[in-house]
């Protein structure tokens, strides 16, 4: 069993293992896991075609060594023959994309998502589709036509979402690394939860070609993995300008990510910490998570960064700016899904717009109908030249605001989640004990910045993950990736996945 890229590779090379022997053995899993008293349902379907990608994988690093060229063809392929988790609302060519929708049931992806296309190029082999939160929608993976994804810790825990399935697929060890999609926090929310690291890079900076839309103007592509390297080299592949999505940008030094190195004891030394006084404040954070970052806060003064409390009073409408802006758009982009186009069609032949009911009532879950709702409650004619518009000034007060702190410090910390995973079922009727799971998460997205999540403890009831995250100003995930390498080098094996 290999638990990083790096190892993986490295037994490829040497023959030590294939990618054909990797691939089924992630099958295997599957299929047991299927039959198990409590699944996991971390992966929804493996594509059929993986074993076959993996034996063309194979007979390339066989007439490689041969050839005596091995060591080129990784360096022009680095990836190659290593599965990875695909979400459920990325599209790769030629296999199912439902969204984990009832709505979308039967639909076939006619073609790649750019972040799918650069790692297959690279030689990474899209091992399945995972689960999520319907349209991404929700913070634990139990809104979804699928049923709940487990958490691999304890499955009597929820998984965290809406990217729970690629972040348990990765915590369980049925892929080395995965992709996910955040629109307030969805990649570090899980990777806390399932106590890995998770990365929701600079807005742009992975291409959203390919991607089913929640809210446009927040949607980011993440990275979920077992360390920082793990995470910064699918980056460095899939990153930037995509001529196909006009918001995608360029990563400076995003190419020099594949060596990823720590900073050096100088540089961490000249490290500035900013932490939000508004964070310190939160009613209801669990003492274990407080301790836990009390600990992380001390990590940082120990090792001489300065560390510093700031005022930044817009953050506490954060949560609300966001959910106005997401589910705005959310009502917005989920109108195309109307039973005439592509996906289910419920038609009694009673004319369109009885087809167009019948098909979004029994096709949408509640929580997608809520979200919906209230979007379009949002949207309508008394509200939109005030509710809308207050939350997108609230939007470039926050960017301005965490910009300005940027000037001066090099990192804002705080905790990725106020508590640590919730058993399954504790929320899902308490939609808004639910939204708050993304209260130190939001204004990332806001802001555009990255932000990334670092595993840093455990409960001590449940022994359940807790994760602290790293956010940095835009395009800084070069700088925030090496320091997430610090920590790993510190709390070695932090992000391991479970041994089962």
């Amino acid at each position: 069993m290999y638990y990083t890229i790096k190892e993986t590779r490295a037994a490829l090379k040497s023959g030590e293992t294939t990618s054909e022997k990797l691939v089924r053995s992630a099958v295997e899993t599957f299929e047991k896991d299927k039959s198990a008293p409590i699944p996991l349902n971390a992966f929804i379907e493996l594509y059929e075609d993986a074993v076959e990608k993996a034996q063309a994988a194979d007979k390339e690093i066989e007439a490689a060594r041969a050839a005596g060229n091995i060591d080129k063809l990784f360096e022009e392929k680095p990836l190659l023959g290593i599965p990875f988790a695909n979400k459920d609302n990325i599209n790769s060519k030629g296999h199912r994309l439902t969204c984990a929708s009832k709505i979308l049931e039967g639909y076939v992806a006619p073609y790649n998502a750019t972040v799918i296309d650069r790692l297959e190029k690279a030689g990474a082999i899209a091992l399945g589709r995972c689960n999520q939160d319907e349209f991404a929608m929700g913070s634990s993976t139990e809104y979804s036509s699928y049923g709940p994804t487990r958490n691999p810790i304890n499955r009597e825990f929820v998984s965290g979402g809406s990217s729970g399935g690629s972040a348990a697929a990765v915590a369980a060890n049925q892929a080395l690394f995965g992709l996910g999609t955040e629109t307030g926090g969805s990649v570090r929310l899980p990777a806390s939860y399932c106590g890995i690291y998770g990365l929701k890079p600079t807005y742009g900076v992975l291409s959203r070609w390919g991607v089913v839309a929640y809210g446009s103007s927040l949607d980011q592509v993440g990275i979920l993995g077992h360390t920082p390297s793990d995470i910064a080299e699918p980056l460095s592949l899939m990153c930037g300008v995509d001529m196909y999505d006009d918001t995608s940008a360029d990563l400076p030094e995003g190419k020099t990510l594949n060596k990823l190195e720590a900073l050096s004891d100088a540089e961490f030394k000249a490290l500035k910490i900013a932490i939000p006084k508004q964070f310190l404040k939160t009613e209801g954070a669990d003492p274990d998570v407080v301790k836990c970052f009390e600990e992380t806060r001390k990590w940082f003064t120990d090792k001489g960064a300065t560390v510093e409390e700031v005022d930044l009073p817009i953050l506490d409408a954060s949560i609300a700016a966001y959910y106005v802006i997401a589910l705005s758009e959310a009502a917005s982009n989920l109108s195309r899904f109307d039973g005439i186009r592509y996906g289910r069609r419920v038609d009694d032949g009673h004319g369109y717009d009885e087809l167009y009911v019948k098909t979004r009532s029994e096709g949408f879950g509640p929580e997608v109908k809520r979200r919906i709702v209230i979007g379009n409650y949002v949207l309508s004619e008394q509200f939109s030249g005030d509710t809308y518009k207050k939350g997108m000034t609230v939007r470039a007060r926050i960017q301005r605001e965490v910009a300005a702190v940027f000037e001066k410090y090099d990192i804002i910390l705080c905790p990725t989640c106020p508590t640590a995973a919730f058993k399954l079922g504790a929320k899902v009727d308490s939609p808004l004990e639910m939204y708050l799971s993304d209260l130190y998460t939001t204004f990332v997205n806001l802001a555009r910045i990255p932000s990334i999540n670092v595993p840093a403890g455990r409960t001590g009831a449940d022994n359940m993950p807790i994760g602290m995250q790293f956010a940095g100003a835009m395009f800084s995930e070069k700088k925030i990736l090496r320091l997430a390498q610090n920590w790993e080098n510190d709390h070695a094996g932090c992000g391991i996945a479970v041994k089962e």
